[in-house]
């Protein structure tokens, strides 16, 4: 299970776009704020994405960008971008490769069912490529303005040592 203080793991995913999104290329320049979500066009998934692209340009005043992951392939990306007018990043991981390597491939109840899929995560990584904050079982009503607050403090934070992790009901 990644926690705070890990280095994060790295990976490549392809975008809606089919273009590579590479995390070890965002290391020095950016912070990242990766959050998984269990499928494109459903009400939770919709209004995280959105809430979190109309905030794109605030978080990228503070050297921050969002990437959403899903296991939806990448055209199910596209018409989920264009349908919704989302430009947060949106990669596909359809083998749960990297939902596997953070540990948020998980057995849940659906519909009286026990079948796997993704928790709604959220993963906030520095420049480092340092785990600084982890939001499990994520409420998206709201979150996007709670990680742009820690997102805001991330420097004078780093500079204390403090990192917290974040236990949320779904």
């Amino acid at each position: 299970m990644v926690e705070i203080g890990d280095i994060a793991p790295l990976f490549s995913l392809p975008d809606a776009d089919m273009e590579l999104f590479d995390l070890a290329s965002e290391i020095g320049r950016s912070h990242v704020v990766l959050y998984f979500y269990p499928r494109d066009n459903t009400p939770g998934c919709t209004l995280q994405a959105a809430d979190f692209s109309d905030h794109e340009d605030e978080f990228a005043k503070f050297d921050c960008i969002v990437v959403g992951v899903s296991p939806d392939d990448c055209l199910t990306h596209a018409e989920f971008r264009d349908q919704h007018g989302l430009s947060v990043r949106l990669l596909s991981d359809e083998d749960t490769e990297v939902c596997r390597m953070y540990d948020v491939w998980q057995p849940r109840e659906v519909d009286g069912a026990r079948k796997m899929g993704v928790m709604r995560t959220t993963f906030i990584i520095d420049k480092r490529g340092i785990v600084r904050h982890v939001f499990r079982n994520v409420s998206p009503r709201g979150h996007a303005a709670e990680v742009f607050k820690l997102i805001r403090n991330l420097e004078s934070e780093h500079a204390n040592g403090n990192s917290q992790e974040h236990r949320r009901n779904a």
